[in-house]
């Protein structure tokens, strides 16, 4: 049985080479792959139930090495994704794939419709979201391994991202739930308004703390020293793969799936905190943290789901983190609650008793205060009508 807590998680690669299955097969299996994702978190979690288990493992070599695997396994995603957009057959992957399995890959390439191509931007985004950000956010709070960092980072260099290394670390942690903390959403925030938002003011944020950062190692923010700027160039780096791989068009392709993957990072950051809030000076809690213990949630994506732990204490690895059963739910597993954000009616009809119930059942009166302010603001009417009742 201990076995199975160990191959669980490896569940999280075979999502990732079905994606690649989809992405070589090209034409309709593109588009069929994406779907069949899909199903597995959605149907997956709606069937699953959740997964409240915490047990104990004696091997955790074992399990970073399963992080530090994703980084190979996206780089073959997306060496695959763009290679299925471009018209030559790079490193001869194509000819290889046809020898070995007899199934013509690059005539399958060559007929892929357009709309098809657009199934494979949002598969790879997902895929860099889930593969990519998912275990570089887990690894880049290592920041005691060097090859956890460099891992991690370069993980993150796919969503145009190492900057998250930065500002998720030293800045949203420290400020989750505030009106300080760019990644946190203020009720009645529109996740598409929030996607910008958070990406600029997160940027920013990032600069200041790794300006700060260098000034007491009395080094100059303009130089290699700075990680931001080194992160930047790791992303450039990967687009210039892109573009030889496929000229111009091949590069945009990238640039598409990357700022998708991107916007995941930013819709997770909404539903993970949106409407919480917290006085900056009292100590981050697991009642400030949107939780989910969906099983199939929980189980390809790292206990990522266990977000309510995280936040209270941001060094413990995902295979220690405790389910928390009694901190706050989100709506579902994290792929439908994306879904629902993304559809923002929908997602003010299911958040807006959730965060009033969390305003009841959760908050201190300091908080009780804070959160009328919110809903004074929010434009949301139940939100209003609260402060009101």
């Amino acid at each position: 049985m201990m076995l199975f807590h160990y191959l669980k998680f490896f569940l999280f690669h075979g999502i990732g080479l079905l994606s690649v299955v989809a992405l070589m097969a090209g034409g309709h299996w593109i588009s069929l792959g994406l779907a069949a994702v899909l199903a597995i978190y959605i149907i997956g979690d709606g069937l699953c139930g959740d997964d409240t288990s915490i047990p104990e493992f004696r091997h955790p070599k074992i399990l970073t090495v399963q992080v530090w695997m994703a980084l190979p396994l996206m780089c073959l995603i997306v060496f695959t994704s763009v290679w299925s957009f471009s018209s030559a057959d790079v490193l001869g992957f194509g000819a290889l794939v046809t020898d070995l399995t007899g199934y013509d890959v690059i005539a399958a390439r060559d007929a892929t419709a357009f709309g098809h191509h657009i199934a494979g931007i949002v598969l790879t985004g997902l895929m860099i979201g889930v593969i990519g950000t998912i275990t570089g956010h887990e690894l880049t709070h290592r920041t005691w391994d060097p090859v956890s960092m460099f891992v991690g980072r370069w993980l993150l260099a796919f969503s145009f991202d190492t900057v998250f290394s930065i500002e998720h670390v030293y800045g949203h942690h420290r400020y989750v739930s505030t009106t300080e903390d760019p990644a946190t959403a203020p009720r009645g925030r529109n996740v598409y308004y929030h996607v910008i938002a958070s990406t600029l003011k997160g940027n920013a944020s990032a600069w200041k703390i790794e300006k700060r950062r260098l000034s007491r190692k009395g080094q100059s923010a303009w130089s290699w020293h700075n990680a931001m700027l080194r992160g930047h160039l790791m992303s450039v780096a990967l687009v210039v793969c892109a573009l030889f791989m496929g000229g111009v068009s091949a590069a945009l392709y990238f640039i598409a799936c990357a700022l998708w993957g991107k916007a995941l990072l930013e819709i997770v950051n909404y539903m993970e905190h949106y409407g919480m809030v917290r006085n900056p000076e009292t100590p981050v809690q697991p009642r400030h943290s949107w939780n989910t213990n969906k099983r199939i949630s929980s189980w390809t994506m790292f206990n990522l789901t266990r977000h309510s732990h995280h936040h209270a204490q941001g060094e413990v690895p995902y295979q220690d983190l405790k389910p928390f059963p009694d901190a706050p739910m989100m709506i579902s597993g994290y792929l439908t609650t994306i879904v629902v954000a993304m559809i923002p009616p929908l997602w003010h009809r299911l958040m807006t008793p959730k965060v009033l119930e969390w305003d009841r059942t959760f908050a201190t009166d300091e908080e009780k205060i804070l959160a009328a302010k919110a809903n004074a603001v929010s434009g949301i009417p139940a939100l209003i009508h609260a402060n009101r009742g």
